[in-house]
């Protein structure tokens, strides 16, 4: 595979996996709004402001996950797969001695052949790190000397 077909395949599983994650998120809305009329049909005192209010704070955090998941969303189409550079950036393929790194957006460990890749993204603890990074370059990441090998 060329480099360019790995960053495609990772950025696809990226695109895919922000797409679940947005589909079940806003499932969980439906069903909790769902079981808000529910409760409003039913009114049992206590009982039932109760149960009102924790659907309302299960509500609020779904919003904010839905959130999270938007803000994600605008990062991926500022990914360049085609575009090249000497130094990591957004888009890169970030090869360590420890470790190959997408910077992307967060989304862990992805197989693509026989070979592991890291999608990171650019503003997490180890994206920071490999930000600006060229080959040669050396960080120290959880008590870890890292050397980077390349970057593509």
């Amino acid at each position: 595979m060329t480099v360019k077909e790995i960053k495609q395949h990772l950025l696809d599983h990226c695109k895919s996996t922000v797409e679940k994650r947005y589909q079940k998120i806003t499932q969980t809305i439906s069903d909790i709004q769902e079981s808000l009329l529910e409760e409003d049909k039913s009114s049992a005192g206590d009982k039932h402001e109760t149960g009102r209010a924790m659907l309302q704070i299960d509500r609020e955090n779904a919003g904010k996950q839905l959130q999270e998941i938007e803000n994600i969303q605008k990062v991926l189409p500022k990914i360049d797969v085609n575009a090249t550079s000497d130094y990591a950036r957004l888009g890169s393929l970030v090869y360590t001695d420890h470790a190959t790194y997408f910077i992307s957006i967060s989304v862990g460990d992805v197989l693509v052949g026989k070979t592991h890749y890291l999608c990171v993204a650019l503003h997490s603890p180890i994206g920071s790190f490999l930000s600006g990074k060229k080959k040669g370059d050396e960080f120290t990441f959880n008590a870890k000397m890292y050397k980077v090998t390349s970057v593509k």
